[in-house]
C-alpha cells in the first residue's frame, strides 16, 4: 500500500469518526465549570479573625469550608491573608492573597488569587449602607490566568433591642462580572453569577460574633442560569484595638 493512499485512509477514518461521534468530540473542547459553582444545597462554614497593629489597620486572616449537594461532598476550602487599611472612616482598603483547593475536582487541582477590596460604607441611624467592590487576579493551576470583578451593595440594620450586643440583620446582592478572557465555561456574557445573601450577625461578646445566612447562587452556564440554594455559618474575632 502506497503512502499517499494509507494517509487517504487515515483522514477518511478521521473523518468518519468526526461525523458519528460530534458531542463527545466538541465535549472535549469545551471549557470546564468554574470550580467553585454550588451544585443543589450547599453548606458555607466561614471563620474570621481581625488583628490591629495600628489605629486605622489591621491583619485580616479568613478560612472558609464549602460543601454542596446537600452538604454531603466537600468541594472547597480556602485560606485567605491580607492588611486592611482605613484612610478615611468610610474607605477601606485590602489588599490580599488567596490560596483555595478543590478536593476531587478533575479538571482544576488549586487556584492562587490575588485581590483587591475597596469597601465603601455610611451610617444612617441604625440603618448602615455599604458598597463592597472586589478585583480579583485568578490563577488556575492548569488554566489560562484571567480578571473578574465583583460589586456588592449591601445594607445592614442594627435591630434596637435593650441589650449590650445588639443584633443586624445583613442583606446583600453580589454582582461578579468577567470582563475579559474567560476560562471557564459561561453563558456567553460578561456577568457571570449572581449572589444574593441574608442573615443576621449575632453578637457574642465584645470581640466575638456569629452570623447565619441565607444566600441563592445563580451562575450563567451555557444551557442557561442555574440557581442553587446555599446556607452558611460565619464567626468572626475582633481582636481589642489597643492602638486607640
Amino acid at each position: 500500500m502506497s503512502q499517499r493512499r494509507a494517509l487517504g485512509y487515515v483522514l477518511l477514518t478521521f473523518a468518519i469518526l468526526y461525523v458519528l461521534f460530534p458531542p463527545y468530540i466538541r465535549a472535549q473542547q469545551q471549557k470546564p465549570e468554574d470550580p467553585e459553582d454550588e451544585k443543589n444545597i450547599g453548606l458555607w462554614l466561614d471563620q474570621a479573625m481581625s488583628v490591629p497593629f495600628s489605629a486605622s489597620n489591621s491583619v485580616e486572616v479568613e478560612f472558609h469550608q464549602r460543601f454542596d449537594e446537600g452538604g454531603s461532598r466537600f468541594f472547597e476550602h480556602l485560606v485567605q491573608t491580607g492588611v486592611a487599611f482605613r484612610p478615611r472612616p468610610w474607605l477601606t482598603v485590602t489588599p490580599s492573597y488567596r490560596y483555595q483547593r478543590f478536593p476531587g475536582n478533575p479538571a482544576i487541582e488549586y487556584e492562587n488569587r490575588l485581590l483587591l477590596n475597596l469597601a465603601l460604607s455610611t451610617s444612617r441611624g441604625p440603618w448602615r449602607y455599604n458598597l463592597r467592590t472586589l478585583v480579583e487576579g485568578r490563577f488556575p493551576d492548569n488554566r489560562p490566568a484571567s480578571a473578574r470583578l465583583r460589586f456588592r451593595p449591601g445594607i445592614d440594620y442594627s435591630v434596637p433591642l435593650r441589650t449590650t450586643w445588639r443584633p443586624t440583620v445583613v442583606v446583600s446582592n453580589e454582582f461578579l462580572v468577567v470582563p475579559w478572557f474567560n476560562p471557564f465555561a459561561n453563558g456567553g456574557t460578561s456577568f457571570t453569577q449572581n449572589r444574593f445573601q441574608v442573615g443576621v450577625r449575632l453578637p457574642i461578646s465584645a470581640t466575638l460574633s456569629i452570623r447565619p445566612y441565607y444566600m441563592l447562587q445563580s451562575v450563567n452556564l451555557p444551557p442557561g442560569w442555574d440557581t442553587n440554594t446555599i446556607v452558611g455559618i460565619s464567626v468572626l474575632f475582633k481582636a481589642p484595638n489597643k492602638f486607640r
